[in-house]
């Protein structure tokens, strides 16, 4: 099988949590999987597990926050692969929580940036490579908007909700899918970061969340 004729899922946010959970489970269903993350560890864990299952991993050790580097990653998806099958969402910046008139502006920003902007801009390189094939783009919403002390990470993660909604209505008809998923509850660093006295036991691993939402699409 040539490299345009094989499935390609990518996975932006990938090296821990539900986002190497579903590098993992796109891998084991054929896709080739294309994993970006900022953390080159995370990411060659995710490639040992990967290839250990008999998949078969790209690793793109790269700030999905430099918008020249996701144009030059769009331009190498374009010129390999011809397009893209699977691109799921996960990255994210938990900024710490605050009440509202206390938010610092350097982690607002920051918030804006990746929860948001980022969104915007991998949307407009993505979709013509996932209307190429027939795509699916996947999101997950997060029930925390409007909640005490979760301003930050509430509101840019809503207004990433929105704009992915906006998307999903825009693309019925000509593609891509676009599928909004709402997780449960996982123990993963994000979470630690939000409840870092919280009883993890009944908490759902990341894998069989991650199983539970592919199976679903």
């Amino acid at each position: 099988m040539s490299e345009t004729e094989q499935k390609l899922a990518l996975v932006t946010g990938a090296s821990r949590g539900l986002g190497a959970a579903l590098a993992e489970g796109l891998a084991a269903r054929g896709y080739h999987v294309l994993a970006v993350a900022r953390t080159v560890g995370g990411l060659e864990d995710l490639d040992d597990r990967i290839r250990a299952a008999g998949g078969a991993a790209t690793l793109a050790p790269m700030d999905v926050t430099e918008a020249p580097a996701m144009q030059q990653l769009a331009e190498a998806i374009a010129g390999r692969w011809g397009g893209l099958d699977f691109w799921a969402h996960t990255a994210i910046h938990a900024a710490p929580l605050s009440p509202a008139p206390h938010i610092d502006g350097k982690d607002w920003a920051k918030s804006l940036l990746l929860n948001v902007e980022v969104v915007r801009g991998l949307m407009a390189l993505l979709e013509p490579l996932l209307r190429a094939r027939g795509g699916t783009a996947l999101f997950f919403d997060d029930p925390r908007g409007g909640a005490k002390f979760f301003g930050a990470y509430g509101a840019t993660k809503a207004a990433q909700i929105a704009l992915a909604r906006s998307w999903q209505a825009e693309t019925a008809s000509l593609g891509p899918r676009v599928v909004i998923a709402e997780p449960s509850g996982m123990p993963t660093a994000l979470r630690a970061r939000f409840f870092p006295g919280e009883d993890r036991a009944p908490l759902t691993p990341c894998k069989a969340e991650a199983e539970r939402i592919l199976a679903a699409l």
